[in-house]
C-alpha cells in the first residue's frame, strides 16, 4: 500500500497551497458580510470569499480532481484547511463531480461535469440522509433538511431521499426553498425545504449501495480538510509559543506545552493517515467503508482536541474572535460533528465490523459442512 502522491497530485497540491495561502490573508476571513456565488441568493455572514473561488475554478483545481482521484483531493483540501479558505471547494468536488463520474450516467456526466469542473455549477449535498425527505411515485421530492453546508452557494443539491436513492436538485427551482442557517464555521449553511420538487436520479442501485459510497466519499474528504485544520492550528500555536516569552525564555521551553504540542502533532498526523488510506482504497477500487469510518472518528475525536490544544497554548489571545486561530477552532469543532459525531462513526463502524464476522463465520460453517459433504461418512 504506497500513499506517495503521484507528480499530478503532488503538482496539483501545490498550486492550491499557492492559491490558498496567497488569497486567504487574514483582513480577508475577517467576519464580514459578504456577497454569495449566485446573486439572488441571501447573503452569508462571514461567508463564500467569491474572488477565492472564481481563482480556485480559473486555476482548473476542481475539475483536476476527476484525474487525480480522492487521494487527490484529500491533499487539496489539506492545503484549504490550512488557512480556512471559505469556498464550496471540499462539496462541490464531492457531491457533484466525484459523485456524478462515479455514478452518473454517460448524458449526466457529459452535461453536468463540464460545468462543475469550471466552477459554475456549485454542488452541495443534504448529507447524511435522515429519511426525512421522500419522493413519490413521479419522482417529485417532498420534505426538509434542517442544515446543509454552502447551500446559499450551490445551484444543485445531492439529496438522499427516504429509501437513500440520490437526486441532483436544481435549488433554483420554485419548488425549492432556501433559508439561512448560521454555523460555528461560516459555511454558507441553509434549511433545505423540498415541496414538490424536481429531481433527476443519479446511480442505478435503488438499494442504497451509491448513497453509501458518496457518504464513505465524503466522510474521507472532510477528515482531509479537518487534517489541514488541524495543522494550521498547530502550526500557529508553534509559532507563537516559540516567540512569546514567559519570565525571560519562550514558552516552547516548557515541558506542559511542548507535550500538548506532540499530543496535536500525533492526533494530526493519524487523521492525515487514515484519511489517506481510505481515499487510497477507493481509488484502487478497494472496500473503503470502514476505513472511511475510521478516519471520521479520528477527525472527530483527535479534531477537537487539536484545535483545542491551539486555544490553550494561545492562552487569552486564543479566545479573542478575531484571532486567527479561533477560526481554526470554529472549523475544527464544525467538521467534528459534521457527517456525524466520533461516537456515532464508532458505532456505526462496530455494526459493521461485527455484520462482516457474522458474514465470515456463516461463511466458514457452509464451507465445512459443504466439505463434510462431499467426504461423505468416515
Amino acid at each position: 500500500m504506497d500513499f506517495t502522491p503521484t507528480e499530478e497530485q503532488r503538482a496539483a497540491q501545490e498550486l492550491a497551497a499557492q492559491i490558498f495561502g496567497d488569497l486567504p490573508t487574514h483582513e480577508r476571513l475577517s467576519p464580514k458580510l459578504s456577497a454569495p456565488l449566485e446573486q439572488g441568493r441571501p447573503p452569508s455572514l462571514t461567508g463564500t470569499d467569491g474572488e477565492l473561488w472564481k481563482a480556485v475554478c480559473a486555476a482548473g483545481l476542481i475539475a483536476a480532481v476527476e484525474e487525480i482521484g480522492l487521494l487527490g483531493l484529500v491533499l487539496l483540501l489539506e492545503e484549504q484547511g490550512r488557512t480556512t479558505a471559505q469556498v464550496p471547494f471540499a462539496a462541490t468536488c464531492v457531491y457533484g463531480l466525484l459523485a456524478i463520474a462515479a455514478h452518473g450516467s454517460e448524458e449526466q456526466r457529459a452535461r453536468l461535469l463540464p460545468a462543475i469542473g469550471d466552477g459554475t455549477t456549485v454542488v452541495t449535498g443534504a448529507f447524511p440522509a435522515t429519511g426525512s425527505i421522500r419522493s413519490d411515485a413521479s419522482g417529485a421530492l417532498n420534505g426538509t433538511a434542517p442544515l446543509v453546508p454552502w447551500l446559499r452557494d450551490a445551484t444543485h443539491v445531492l439529496v438522499p431521499d427516504a429509501d437513500r436513492a440520490l437526486w441532483l436538485v436544481p435549488t433554483a427551482d420554485p419548488a425549492v426553498t432556501v433559508e439561512p442557517v448560521e454555523t460555528t464555521a461560516p459555511w454558507s449553511a441553509g434549511r433545505l425545504t423540498l415541496n414538490g420538487a424536481p429531481g433527476e436520479w443519479i446511480g442505478d442501485d435503488a438499494a442504497g449501495g451509491v448513497y453509501e459510497h458518496v457518504l464513505a466519499t465524503s466522510r474521507t474528504a472532510f477528515a482531509g480538510l479537518q487534517a489541514g485544520v488541524c495543522a494550521g492550528s498547530l502550526a500557529r500555536a508553534v509559532e507563537h509559543t516559540s516567540t512569546r516569552e514567559q519570565f525571560g525564555r519562550p514558552l516552547s521551553t516548557n515541558q506542559g506545552v511542548l507535550l500538548r504540542a506532540a499530543d496535536a502533532y500525533m492526533d494530526t498526523e493519524a487523521i492525515r493517515v487514515t484519511a489517506y488510506e481510505a481515499a487510497w482504497r477507493r481509488d484502487e477500487g478497494l472496500p473503503f467503508g470502514t476505513h472511511a469510518l475510521t478516519a471520521a472518528w479520528w477527525a472527530s475525536e483527535a479534531g477537537q482536541r487539536v484545535v483545542h490544544t491551539g486555544q490553550h497554548l494561545h492562552g487569552g489571545m486564543g479566545a479573542d474572535l478575531d484571532h486567527p486561530v479561533h477560526r481554526h477552532f470554529l472549523w475544527g469543532r464544525q467538521l467534528d460533528a459534521y457527517l456525524g459525531s466520533g461516537s456515532e462513526a464508532l458505532a456505526e463502524l462496530g455494526e459493521l465490523l461485527v455484520g462482516a464476522d457474522q458474514v465470515d463465520q456463516v461463511d466458514q460453517e457452509d464451507r465445512v459442512e459443504r466439505v463434510g459433504q462431499e467426504e461423505g461418512p468416515v
